[in-house]
């Protein structure tokens, strides 16, 4: 693993855990593979992926990074577990995709920032920054990766009772969707914090979503309410400045 001060050594072991259950679709990443279609044809909705060069931060086993490159993108997934990352290409050698092409790196977003300002059309971050140390240091990072005018889509969790409640008790504690401790409360971002990280790093909220489950239907869903989990939609400026705090 590269050298990076915006890690948290305990939350990459979380999931360096989880790396041989990335792809058991009844497994502890069940959640992962029950969202993706949403979220993928939300992106594919906004910037059709065909032909793209898209980016794929905190990859883990490549669920999302796959579907892109199925959808005919370049696509390339980084992530800071070396185990996660030995699943995803496991699994792209098993399932080849037919349309895009597909690759994986051992990196941080800032340390491909560092290497390849301007690289791609569009780049996703999803279900990660409420586990970094210095979340709007990724924001910055996927911003200054993305060309102006490309887009940037994250995920994550908002911070309220509701959120806690939900998100934390109730699909870790009560219904187990997720292991426990997956989340820290005080790690979650409300949707007007990160906002104002793409802001300063020059990027313009498009759109806002929120993602709700159903206990009964056990069913996922895009919707309008964002108190717990919310995906947003930004574009890169077209000009040289971002805004100042």
């Amino acid at each position: 693993m590269e050298a990076t001060q915006n890690a948290d050594a305990a939350e990459l072991g979380k999931f360096s855990d989880l790396a041989h259950h990335w792809w058991d679709v009844d497994g502890p990443c069940r959640p992962l593979h029950q969202i993706n279609p949403l979220r993928l044809d939300w992106i594919n909705h906004l910037c059709p992926l065909n032909g793209l060069a898209a980016l794929d931060v905190g990859c883990g086993g490549g669920i999302l990074t796959e579907s892109m490159a199925r959808q005919g993108a370049t696509a390339t997934g980084i992530d800071l577990s070396a185990q996660a990352l030995k699943v995803a290409r496991l699994h792209a050698i098993e399932s080849p995709t037919e349309t895009g092409t597909l690759r994986y790196l051992e990196s941080s977003a800032e340390a491909l920032a560092a290497r390849q300002l301007d690289s791609f059309d569009l780049v996703t971050c999803m279900e990660m920054l409420e586990h970094v140390p210095d979340p709007a240091s990724v924001v910055q990072a996927c911003a200054t990766l993305v060309r102006p005018g490309g887009w940037v889509f994250f995920s994550t969790l908002n911070r309220n009772i509701k959120s806690f409640l939900w998100a934390i008790v109730g699909a870790e504690y009560v219904l187990n969707l997720l292991p426990h401790g997956t989340h820290d409360y005080h790690r979650l971002i409300r949707p007007s914090e990160l906002a104002l990280f793409c802001r300063r790093a020059g990027l313009s909220v498009v759109q806002t979503r929120g993602l709700s489950y159903n206990p009964l239907t056990r069913r996922y869903a895009l919707n309008a309410d964002v108190g717990v989990n919310y995906l947003l939609a930004t574009q890169k400026w077209t000009g040289s400045h971002a805004l100042s705090p």
